[in-house]
């Protein structure tokens, strides 16, 4: 990207309730359990660094003012903050796998792409990239449909990746038991 053109910024969602990771059995906070020793937001945030793309992290403080603020509430304030950029890359703080490159190419998609969807062998994943023409779109999100409507209106171009990390949330202790199996150096 030249200088004169708005960068892409990665959206870090880190706002949410982590609901099923409590439910199943969980005693911390998703993002704050430990995966082979570092704590999984901060997988995500040294991807997000390595990509060496600008981002913009979505806390709970940022969105405790609205009653039942849900993923979309947290796009919107993401894409609030970072209004003058050239797109954005949302990103679950959840998906401690996922590769720079892969950052990478969905930013770079967008050239031609309004809409972004990082596919892994067929399943959809994150992040999901959108251009600066779903500013508008992105900022009248709210509730906990994140930007379905979005993607669904701008018909997104699905781009192949072979990055598992793309799709592995840690949405229970067994996903997290799996990203630390994957994440441990072979023997």
């Amino acid at each position: 990207m030249s200088g004169d053109t708005p960068s892409v910024v990665v959206i870090i969602l880190a706002a949410g309730r982590g609901e099923r990771f409590k439910a199943s059995g969980a005693q911390v906070d998703k993002l704050d359990a430990p995966l082979v020793g570092v704590r999984v937001r901060d997988h995500v945030l040294r991807c997000v660094q390595a990509s060496g793309l600008p981002w913009h992290i979505v806390e709970r403080e940022h969105t405790q003012h609205l009653a039942q603020a849900g993923m979309g509430d947290s796009i919107a304030c993401g894409v609030a903050a970072t209004a003058n950029a050239g797109g954005w890359l949302v990103l679950p703080a959840d998906l401690p796998l996922v590769q720079p490159v892969t950052l990478l190419a969905v930013a770079q998609a967008l050239t031609n792409h309004a809409v972004v969807v990082p596919c892994y062998q067929g399943d959809k994943g994150h992040p999901v990239g959108f251009d600066a023409s779903c500013g508008a779109a992105l900022r009248a999100l709210r509730g906990d449909e994140g930007a379905r409507s979005v993607v669904a209106l701008r018909s997104a171009w699905r781009l192949d990746v072979s990055d598992p990390g793309c799709v592995l949330d840690v949405d229970t202790l067994d996903a997290l038991a799996q990203a630390e199996v994957l994440l441990r150096p072979q023997r």
